[in-house]
This record gives C-alpha cells, structure tokens and sequence, in this order.
C-alpha cells in the first residue's frame, strides 16, 4: 500500500473544528471576501510546516499511513535518482518535486509538524493561473525509464489515459484532446476531431502526424480549455493524497463548471481527500449530481476579524437534492451571498429585486449582497430555510397573507426561523376564526349558477382546464379568497386587528414578513393582471417614484433590514 497523509481535522478562527473522513470532498463557499481562497492557501501552509501566522484556519491535525520502507520505495519509483555535490545521500527528482534522501526519514517522523519538503510529494495546490500551466508542453521523457516530471508525461506514457481525457474534454468542448508523441524535444496536446490513418497506415505514419499538426495547439487555446484539462490532469493522474484547488470553475461557461463538478465528484480516485473553493453554483450542483455521500459544503462568513464557520453534511444535502424542484432552483446560489430572500414564486422575486434595485438608485448606494429565491410555494419554505440556517445563511422570508389560513407551513416555517409556536398560536387562531366567520363573496345559488354555466358546456368528460375553473369559483366561498385580494384592511374589529398586528411584530422578528396588502398584485392595483403578466406591465412603470408603488417600497426596505 502506498504511503499517505490525510487532514482529519480543521480548526477555524470562531474555535469551531471540523471532522474529515479520508475520501471526504470539503467545498469552502461563502459570500466574498469571506476567507474561502485564504483558507486554501493557509492549510498549505500548515500542511508544509511554515511558520507563517495564518488568519482563518488556526490549526490541522495531520494523519498518515505507512512505514518509512515503504516511503522511500514510493518516492523512488515516481522519481530519477541523481546526487549533487559531495552529498551522500542521492536527491529524487519527479513530478513536482526534488527531494534530499537525507532529509526523508525525520521529514517523515516529524509529519505532524508538517510535511516540509516532502509537502510536494503529497500535496498539490492549484490556482488560477498554475493550471494553466498543466496544458503547456512540457520536454519529451524516455518513456521506458525516466519518471512523469509534468502531467501531459502521464498521457503521452499510455494511451488508455489519453482516451479516458479526450473524452472529457469531448464532453466538455466537442473537440478530441490529443497527444503528440512524435513532435521532437516537447509533447504538445492538439484539440479537434482526431484524424483516422489512411488504409495501410497507422499513428507512427508522418501522414498521421502531419494531420495532427493541422489542428489547434492546447496551450495557444482560451484560458477556459487550458483550466479544465489542467484541473482534470492534477486531479485525475498525479499520486498526490491531498488536493487544494481553488476555483476549479474559473474560466468556464456555467454548463462546463457543471459538467466538471460532475466529472470530479464521480470520477476522483480513491485515497484522494478534495478541498475545494468556489464561487460557482453550477460546479457545486455537478458535485451534487454525482456525489452526496462523501461531499462537505462548508461555509465561511466574516464578521469583523472572525470568520465563521458552519457546515452542511449530506444528509442535509440530500434534503434538498431528492426534492425536484428545488434541484432544479437556485436555491444553493443563496450559500454564496451574506442575505437571501425566500418567495413564493419568481415573479415575486422580479419584482422586490427590482423595487429594490430602484430604492438603491435612488439613494445612490451599492446595492447589498441579497439574493431573492423562490422554492415553488409555501410547503417548501421550510426545508429551504433549515437547510440554508445550518449553513448560517441570513434568512428572510416573504409570504401572501394567506399564509394564515393553516397551521402549517406557517408553524414550520416559524419554527424554523427560530421561532415558538405557543408564542402566537393563541391570536393566530382567535385571527383565523374572525376571517373563517366572515361572508363569502357568492351565495349559494350564485355558485350552482356558475358551476352549472361551466358544465353545460362540456361533454361526456369534464376536461381538466374546466375543473380549474370550477376550483376557482368553490375557492371564492371561503372568506380568505378575498382576504388574500385585500389583506389586512379584510380584518374588522379592534380586538382581531390587535391580534393580527402582535403576530406580525413577532413574525417579523424571526424573518417572517407577510404581505400586509394580500398577495403581490396588491401593491399596484392599477394594473389589471395577475402573475408574470403583472410583473412585466408594473416594471414598465417609475419604481423609484412612482406614488402608487411606495408601499412596495417601504415594505421591501423593511424587509431587508
């Protein structure tokens, strides 16, 4: 068995410390300017034993495998032995490192202070720019027997590998990843469609290579090609037991970032240990796509000179991943922002973005780091809230006044936001039972006459868009069809008002905001439509100014502090 170091735990600046498995891939995201790439650059610091003072992450415990034996043999069959000097002992030069024989057995025994310069050996850590090195050809080696000192050496040295790529960056760019063995003193990779020898010929044929040689140079590509082979060729082919990447997605369209996250999560070796820091919702959905069981989302937040940290493991991953909807929202795109908004539908989110968008012009401010998502409805509100408050998200939460007509979501989603159910229960229902008592808009006889009108018009089977209509007129019966036209002005009497503005205030105080005007159409009710349509006339309108919409405004500003 190979040698191996693992980190099997961190501790941060907040005095949190955090678990790692062997195999665990650990993604740091957070608002920016959060600590997400220093904590990358400060584990490698500790893993290497440098006496830097590190700001996010105070401390490691570092863990190994294997004996001294069984080191030395690693090394020598990943490197070329040469001695400088009137040195003893021979130096190992490989792949990323060059390393004195002399110092390998205290380095070793001494692990737990950091690796110092066996550190190359057992950690790589990328950057921006460093992966793009990985796509510029390096010198051509003796196959036969001298050792990969770059990672194009390990594709031009099989042909296995080499297929295994190009059909990643097939899937990523629709374009063949090629070695070219014979190309002198370098082993430069062309992209494009791999030619096919000619009859009678095969890949050591000059025709063969001369095709090659039409096609396009990798490291003459974008930045975006270089990165993800760089990244795939450091992840995927190196022996290194601890991986610090940061940005993997840097460079792509949101589909490749994806498709990396994908590949990474589904194809990574095993005894490898990730650490990833991201910007990207898209590359952490592909990490999800492939990988919920051995995936750590850990959040960083500053606040002052304290970093805060909290972690979403995958059972609390999987919540959100097995519910289609939300898989398919934008709801992990809240982990990289400081506030996130919940709606119940996107038009809902259009508009108080754009309100407070305007609001800001206005003032002349930066507009806060706020996302406004929405889940599909309330029911799914408080899965969301739960999953982003473990991760320290600040969460707000804007629902239609209908919001009080059942006892749930509006218990869970209170709960949720830290609030006691018993704390209003008592004028939530004295609330409710005043709105249940008041007259419907229809009469009986009314209703039969509309239900009636519908039915008559239709065949042998009452078609499906008949039925909604029909649930349209039995949902006029029930007075909080008008309660949520109207909202709070519906509620009569001093004593429900008193009740109803207690819930309010302590709803508010948890993150609850309810829409005091009914529902979002409320708020300008010159415009006619409802939904999408609503939204697109009312954005044609002065947000800023426009005297009909300052209620919207003061509510938004409300909602927000």
């Amino acid at each position: 068995m190979d040698p191996r170091i693992w980190i099997s735990k961190i501790g941060f600046n907040d005095n949190q410390k955090i678990n790692f498995d062997e195999n665990d891939i650990k993604v740091f995201v957070g608002p920016n300017n959060a600590g997400k790439s220093a904590s990358l650059k400060e584990i490698a610091n500790l893993l290497y034993g440098k006496n830097d003072k590190t700001i996010v992450v105070v401390d490691i415990n570092i863990e190994k495998k294997g004996d001294e034996a069984g080191l030395l043999s690693f090394i020598q069959s990943h490197s070329n032995k040469h001695f400088l000097g009137a040195n003893s002992e021979p130096h190992y030069k490989g792949y990323g490192f060059d390393i004195y024989g002399g110092i390998i057995k205290d380095n070793w025994d001494n692990y737990k202070k950091g690796l110092s310069e066996l550190f190359p050996m057992f950690v790589i850590s990328l950057n921006t720019e460093t992966r793009l090195l990985a796509a510029n050809p390096p010198n051509c080696i003796k196959l036969t027997s001298e050792p990969p000192t770059h990672p194009i050496h390990f594709l031009q040295k099989s042909d296995g590998l080499e297929k295994k790529f190009s059909d990643y960056f097939r899937q990523a760019f629709g374009k063949d990843l090629i070695v070219h063995r014979n190309a002198g003193s370098e082993v430069p990779l062309y992209v494009g469609e791999r030619p096919i020898p000619k009859e009678g010929e095969d890949r050591f044929s000059e025709s063969y290579w001369n095709d090659v040689e039409k096609l396009d140079l990798l490291h003459l590509q974008g930045d975006g090609m270089r990165s993800f082979v760089g990244v795939l060729l450091n992840i995927f082919i190196s022996s290194h037991s601890i991986l610090l990447i940061d940005e993997p997605e840097a460079f792509l369209h949101p589909p490749q970032a994806r498709l990396l996250g994908k590949m990474i999560a589904r194809d990574l070796p095993s005894e490898r240990q990730l650490f990833l820091a991201t910007h990207s919702e898209d590359l952490l959905k592909g990490l999800l796509d492939a990988s919920k069981d051995h995936l750590k989302i850990i959040r960083i937040q500053r606040i002052g000179a304290i970093n805060k940290v909290s972690v979403l493991n995958s059972t609390d991953i999987k919540e959100i991943w097995n519910d289609p909807i939300l898989r398919h929202s934008n709801v992990l795109d809240g982990l990289f922002h400081s506030k996130v908004i919940i709606c119940e539908s996107d038009s809902d989110c259009r508009f108080y973005s754009a309100v407070l968008s305007a609001v800001n012009d206005d003032t002349g401010s930066i507009s806060p780091d706020i996302l406004f998502i929405h889940c599909g409805g309330k029911h799914r509100m408080p899965t969301v809230i739960r999953s982003l408050k473990k991760l320290d998200v600040i969460v707000r939460v804007v629902a239609d006044f209908d919001v009080l007509n059942d006892t749930n979501p509006l218990r869970q989603i209170y709960e949720e936001l830290g609030g006691t159910w018993t704390d209003i229960e008592g004028d939530w229902k004295f609330v409710k039972h005043s709105i249940d008592e008041m007259r419907s808009d229809l009469e009986t006889d009314d209703v039969k006459k509309e239900i009636m009108n519908i039915l008559e018009k239709c065949g042998k089977n009452v078609p499906k868009d008949k039925v909604s209509d029909i649930e349209k007129i039995l949902k006029k019966t029930s007075a909080w069809s008008k309660a949520k036209d109207v909202g709070r002005s519906f509620i009569t009497g001093g004593d429900p008002i008193r009740a109803y503005d207690g819930i309010q205030e302590k709803l508010k105080k948890k993150g609850l905001f309810i829409v005091e005007v009914g529902q979002l159409e409320g708020f300008c009710r010159s415009i006619g439509n409802h939904g999408p349509k609503w939204v697109n006339e009312v954005m044609a309108k002065n947000l800023k100014d426009d005297t009909e919409l300052e209620t919207a405004r003061r509510f938004i500003q409300d909602v927000i502090s």
